[in-house]
């Protein structure tokens, strides 16, 4: 009877406090030593010294896409409450979309669900899509994810101190008429599995009886709009499907099939190394796939898409079976009104300054693809830099003034060493060498004379993965060591002003670019003037996409994808 009240009162008592088992459970192992446990989130509650909780800055942040993952996974700072608005309750490892639009990869193998790191990490998470930012009154307004019925969705506004905007960029359609209508995009799941269930159905659709030539062939027409990296990869993926699979699958209608590049430009993969892009042009035409550049798409209706020949001015019309869309990306109507908001409606993109922060808009954040980084030119500020280092108002610096500045100027201005690098020089000393000859002392003219080029080296950093996720990884930095770089500042000295930048500006460092061209070849341009093209290229693009999978459910799964694609072949299924 007492054994019985015992149980009894034992379960009321780890029912009320349920971390009393897991007390219990490392007490039994620990052999009854002295044991500390604590089940708190650190995230969850933080104290002052005398007990008083600390009110703690509300961070929203927008999207769950690779800024705004790595930000949340990197962020460890108890002094925020965060809060994260997204219409997508996972991230998606983007790099890999072409491989699920033909069955290399499944779609469920790349993505990651995000309320495990707003678990672990202590942080909310609302499912809905900010459709309006107010900075005035630091609100954003959301709404839920559309229901069944208007019932279902619903609008609710929420309060910030912090807006982090991670939302990306939608496709960029330059107007082309019926694109919206016609075309297939590629940027997220739902994109990619449509792809993959509609080249099926083509093939099917091929496949009936009393069809002529003339049908099938329209009908196994793929068009790619679009040579760059996505536009590529997915054509060679769809080769190597027709090439591996359809031959196997659907022998009977494989002749009719034809795979269709256009790019407006001279080549395609112009943003790479030009031994890439040859060696992708002769690659393409030897696999039979039909590279047009120079053509501008006009129009797309149910049945043709039209193409304007840069050259000439003649438009051509062609019957397609599909066309997917990948000309690069434009920006999101919530952000184009923010941009009117705080007044940069003449802008093509949001700005942000070189730590990530809005313009106009102290308290907001912009990373990725959302915004780019409005470079300060060197020459706007040469008459306070040099004025800075002037401490003894000379009008000249000597070698110990200037030395005092230029490791500032260097941090404050990346456009420096890109072109220290260009010219084969060591340092910025060497540069003013050779525009001062071997005076000891540098004038305002000299200055100005020796530096007057060094902003021809600013560009506009790529909108990729590698952007977005070093982007997300630095602001988490930065806010992890917010109160004490406030107290002591670590940034560059601030030319216009007294002090020191509180952080390092934000510093892209570039680990190379893949372009896989089908065949089990791959094109990779790597740091240090390093192309590798072919097998072992393929290899390592293996490799390195697998180690940059964000969890070891994702690695386990897209490795086990590959394998059963070795073995057994691509998956060929409508779902």
């Amino acid at each position: 009877m007492s054994s019985h009240t015992f149980s009894k009162r034992a379960y009321s008592f780890f029912k009320s406090y349920p971390s009393a088992s897991k007390l219990l459970l490392l007490s039994t192992f620990s052999g009854g030593g002295l044991l500390v446990y604590s089940d708190s989130n650190p995230l969850k509650r933080t104290l002052t010294a005398d007990g008083q909780q600390i009110k703690k800055k509300k961070v929203v942040v927008l999207g769950s896409g690779w800024s705004g993952y790595s930000f949340l996974s990197y962020l460890n700072n108890p002094n925020y409450d965060v809060q994260v608005v997204s219409p997508r309750n996972f991230f998606l490892f983007t790099p890999l979309l072409p491989s699920v639009t033909n069955g290399t990869v499944e779609a469920r193998s790349i993505v990651e669900p995000i309320r495990g790191l707003m678990r672990k990490k202590g942080f909310e998470y609302t499912e809905a899509e900010c459709v309006k930012i107010d900075a005035t009154n630091k609100k954003i307004h959301c709404r839920s994810k559309d229901g069944s019925s208007v019932k279902e969705t619903k609008e609710f506004d929420m309060d910030y101190d912090i807006l982090v905007i991670a939302v990306g960029a939608k496709p960029n359609t330059f107007n082309t008429p019926g694109v919206e209508e016609n075309a297939y995009f590629l940027k997220e799941a739902e994109d990619a599995l449509k792809i993959r269930q509609t080249v099926i159905n083509c093939f099917e659709r091929a496949s009936l009886p009393e069809l002529t030539e003339e049908e099938r062939k329209k009908i196994l027409h793929f068009v790619v709009v679009g040579g760059g990296p996505t536009g590529v990869e997915f054509s060679a993926e769809l080769h190597d499907f027709l090439v591996e699979d359809v031959a196997k699958i659907y022998p009977k209608v494989q002749e009719f099939t034809r795979i269709t590049l256009l790019e407006a430009g001279n080549h395609i993969l112009n943003m790479f190394d030009k031994r890439i892009t040859a060696f992708a042009e002769e690659k393409f035409q030897r696999d039979g796939i039909d590279l047009k550049t120079k053509n501008m798409v006009v129009g797309v209706t149910a049945d043709e898409i039209s193409t304007k020949e840069i050259a000439t001015g003649k438009i051509v019309s062609e019957p397609y079976g599909m066309v997917v869309w990948s000309t690069g990306i434009g920006i999101r109507p919530v952000i184009k009104e923010f941009m009117h908001q705080i007044g940069q409606g003449q802008r093509r993109v949001l700005a942000t300054d070189e730590w990530l922060r809005v313009e106009g808009c102290d308290s907001v954040y912009a990373l990725g693809d959302t915004a780019t980084i409005n470079q300060r030119r060197v020459m706007e500020d040469i008459a306070a830099i040099f004025s800075k280092a002037d401490k003894a108002e000379t009008g000249k610096l000597n070698k110990k003034e200037f030395k005092n500045v230029v490791k500032d100027i260097c941090q404050r201005y990346p456009q420096v060493d890109l072109y220290l690098k260009k010219k084969k020089l060591r340092n910025i000393a060497n540069l003013l060498k050779s525009a001062n000859g071997d005076d000891t002392e540098v004038n305002i003219e000299t200055f100005k004379q020796a530096l007057s080029e060094v902003d021809t080296q600013m560009k506009n950093l790529p909108a990729t993965a590698q952007v977005a996720s070093q982007q997300g990884k630095y602001l988490a930095k930065c806010f992890n060591k917010m109160e004490k770089c406030e107290k002591k500042p670590e940034g560059p000295l601030r030319f216009r002003g007294e002090g020191r930048h509180r952080f390092q500006p934000f510093r892209y460092r570039h680990f190379g670019s893949f372009a896989p061209l089908g065949g089990e070849q791959t094109a990779a341009e790597l740091p240090g003037d390093w192309v590798s093209i072919g097998h072992s290229s393929q290899w390592l693009w293996y490799s390195v996409y697998a180690s940059k999978l964000v969890s070891w459910r994702t690695k386990s799964l897209v490795v086990s994808d590959w394998v059963r694609r070795f073995i057994f072949g691509r998956d060929s299924s409508s779902i």
